[in-house]
């Protein structure tokens, strides 16, 4: 036997491993427990209902009806988490060893049938005349924090400052760098200043050098750079590599993360949503949701359209949606396609099929290269890359395949690989295989070469031996 099928059955054993984990996880309370322990996990369901209702309360209710909401959606679940501890106490603790069981088994039986595709590197020389423009209020001041100026221009870079508190165009900026000769452009703010400059970048086919200067910096995190460290990015200026990637456009805006319209989008539009970002939510989020105010969105992805959303995030690349252990991260930034989320609650019980339904019918997830997002008024607002924006209804959303050419250090922490998404059907299958001819053909081991099915096919003529 060889070890691609020695690999294969241990897979095989693994999804039926985690597949009786599972069922020893939600059997062990209710055997337990006995009648007691069924009515616990009736009230449960029950409970998380109510939970997600009153959450929908609370955001779309004002007054003393909206502070009840609220005490209901925070006492419920730690009421039930209570009754169940002091109920069930041992029989939660092996639940949640045999859950934990039962996931560990299942990524272990999916792995190698998916997950993160690296980015090709290319090396090339470092440049010549590289222009660094850097934000110093950004990200509390890194830039004087971490003497990336400092560094910078050590490096050979010419550094441009913006001046705190004037209004200054980052796009003009960055294309009068083209114009004096800059061969490399690069950016230390938040990700709405990276895409105004990675837009020019990518316009005149430069490569762009990610500084992660700003708050969050998703871009960076999804390129694999330290954004512990500004400094470090600074190596790929004498120590780089380049990797292609792709540039969102929403309009004729750009984006390398996300652009979000509804909801989100009008409330950060609010001058006091920087100061007071719970209370100005907490003001406008009944209006909103419920659609007193706000545009009445329709979006057509590919031939779906989604009607009157509350809330949609069209994304440079699908964010990992299946797994909360990948949430808010993407596998790749290649892939030349938009992810889209849209979210639709129309009352209480839609609230709570959102949490309690696998597939809910209030959240749409898709992919594509286009969107298009039409209002019944003649501007929308949005959120590109954080920055508050008023567009021009219809708002076409596009991708640029490959359009950026990113510069990153050679030595990075780099992206680590997400775990497979655990699809309980999957592992279903996996496990009622038998006998050797059930190896999967898509499986791929270390050292390993294999063909597929469809491969053999192809260079098999019929009676013969597989052509050369």
């Amino acid at each position: 036997m060889d070890w691609s099928r020695r690999g294969y059955h241990a897979q095989r054993w693994a999804a039926r491993g985690a597949l009786l984990a599972a069922a020893l996880a939600v059997a062990t309370p209710l055997v337990y427990g006995g009648l007691r322990g069924l009515a616990l996990l009736v009230l449960g369901v029950v409970g998380l209902a109510l939970s997600a209702a009153a959450v929908w309360w609370t955001l779309t209710l004002r007054g003393p009806l909206r502070w009840a909401a609220a005490v209901v959606a925070v006492c419920v679940p730690a009421g039930l988490l209570a009754l169940f501890a002091v109920t069930l106490f041992w029989a939660l603790l092996v639940s949640l060893a045999l859950w934990g069981l039962a996931v560990w088994s299942g990524r272990y039986a999916l792995r190698g049938t998916g997950g993160h595709t690296p980015v090709r590197e290319r090396r090339l020389p470092p440049p010549r005349k590289p222009v660094l423009i850097m934000n110093p209020r950004s990200g509390g001041g890194k830039v004087g924090r971490f003497q990336l100026r400092e560094k910078a221009e050590r490096l050979g870079a010419r550094v441009v400052l913006l001046e705190p508190g004037a209004q200054q165009d980052v796009t003009e900026l960055a294309r009068q760098a083209v114009a004096d000769g800059a061969d490399l452009l690069g950016a230390a703010g938040g990700d709405g200043t990276q895409a105004l400059v990675a837009a020019v970048a990518a316009e005149h086919d430069i490569p762009f050098l990610v500084i992660s200067a700003g708050t969050r910096n998703h871009f960076a995190l999804d390129l694999g750079l330290d954004r512990g460290d500004p400094a470090a990015c600074l190596d790929a200026l004498t120590d780089g590599v380049e990797l292609r990637v792709d540039l969102g456009f929403a309009g004729d805006q750009p984006f390398v993360n996300n652009a979000s319209f509804g909801a989100y989008a009008a409330i950060v539009q609010s001058p006091a949503y920087r100061d007071d970002k719970i209370g100005t939510s907490l003001e406008m989020l009944p209006d909103l949701l419920t659609g007193q105010q706000g545009p009445r969105l329709v979006v057509h992805v590919g031939d779906t359209t989604l009607t009157a959303p509350q809330a949609v995030l069209v994304s440079n690349n699908p964010y990992r949606t299946g797994d909360p252990f990948g949430l808010g991260r993407r596998e790749r930034l290649d892939s030349g396609t938009l992810g889209v989320l849209g979210v639709k609650v129309e009352g209480a019980i839609s609230a709570a099929a959102l949490l309690l339904n696998p597939e809910p019918a209030g959240l749409t997830v898709l992919t594509a290269p286009e969107v298009v997002i039409e209002a019944d008024r003649d501007a929308i607002e949005a959120g590109v890359d954080g920055e508050a924006m008023i567009l021009p209804a219809p708002v076409h959303c596009r991708i640029a395949p490959g359009a950026l050419r990113v510069r990153v250090p050679r030595k990075r922490p780099g992206v680590a690989p997400a775990p497979p998404r655990l699809d309980w059907r999957r592992l279903r299958k996996l496990a009622a295989t038998v006998g050797r001819t059930a190896a999967p053909t898509h499986l791929h081991w270390p050292g390993h070469k294999q063909r597929s099915l469809e491969d053999h096919r192809e260079t098999t003529p019929p009676g013969g031996s597989p052509r050369s």
